[in-house]
């Protein structure tokens, strides 16, 4: 006997296709559910690249594309790679590429290109974090104004969070923004205004680009800028390697 009539078996034949279909549902529920527990916050964080591609088949709008690869002459220099950042240790293995959500991708490569007809481009410090890692970056600071507390989760981990700067396309440069990266004070703030009148302009160039394409920006940090919508992705464990394959495999 089939595996679907266990179920139907002495139920009028009106109803048998609705219940059916009602049993299939639950079994695939209760597979995602077994397949991607929540962690000890109560959150949902993918970790497997089967869990992940299904969240893509079920929502296009899901897919990690690589940073390199879409958006033509941006530079990536992942902080997190090596020490030169505020935990002074190697959060990631080293990469020249990183990842973020089709929209945020697809919104960089708009700001990319009006940084280049003034000569100007982007430069990526971080984007996409594994959520691992925002496990270990809270526990030095323990401060969400500098830090994603991990009962929450990050947008990096969401893959909708860029931390990045403007350079000089000939010079290769970075713009002075008053601040290095990861500079945990007042001066690195949104609304702090005593700084140069260049520093001041870089900034307000910076952040005008970015939320005329869609993204904006954290208070505390002048680098660090959002989708506002990033809620609706899940919470990513997964690894530059499985990325990189996952990518790898889609383009086939």
């Amino acid at each position: 006997m089939a595996f679907s009539h266990l179920f139907t078996y002495n139920i009028t034949k009106p109803f048998r296709y609705s219940f059916t279909i009602i049993i299939f549902n639950l079994i695939l529920f209760t597979a995602s559910a077994q397949e991607n527990k929540l962690n000890k916050y109560g959150l949902l964080v993918i970790s497997n690249k089967k869990a992940f591609i299904n969240t893509v088949t079920a929502n296009p709008d899901n897919e990690m594309l690589s940073i390199n690869k879409s958006i033509p002459g941006i530079i990536v220099d992942l902080k997190y790679c090596g020490t030169d950042n505020f935990m002074k240790q190697k959060l990631y293995p080293y990469s020249n590429d990183t990842y973020l959500r089709k929209q945020a991708v697809l919104s960089l490569a708009a700001v990319q290109k009006k940084l280049n007809e003034k000569g100007l481009g982007l430069k990526i410090w971080d984007a996409y974090r594994p959520y691992a890692v925002t496990e270990k970056m809270w526990e030095p600071v323990k401060d969400d104004r500098y830090a994603a507390d991990p009962k929450f989760g990050s947008g990096h981990n969401r893959g909708v969070a860029v931390d990045l700067t403007i350079i000089d396309l000939v010079t290769k440069e970075e713009l002075n923004m008053g601040t290095v990266f990861d500079h945990f004070s007042d001066t690195a703030h949104v609304n702090f205004k005593f700084l140069s009148e260049t520093v001041l302009h870089n900034r307000f160039l910076l952040q005008k680009l970015m939320e005329e394409n869609g993204f904006k920006v954290l208070s505390t940090e002048w680098w660090h800028f959002y989708l506002p919508d990033a809620k609706k992705y899940e919470l990513l464990n997964l690894s530059f390697k499985q990325l990189k394959k996952i990518n790898k495999d889609a383009a086939r």
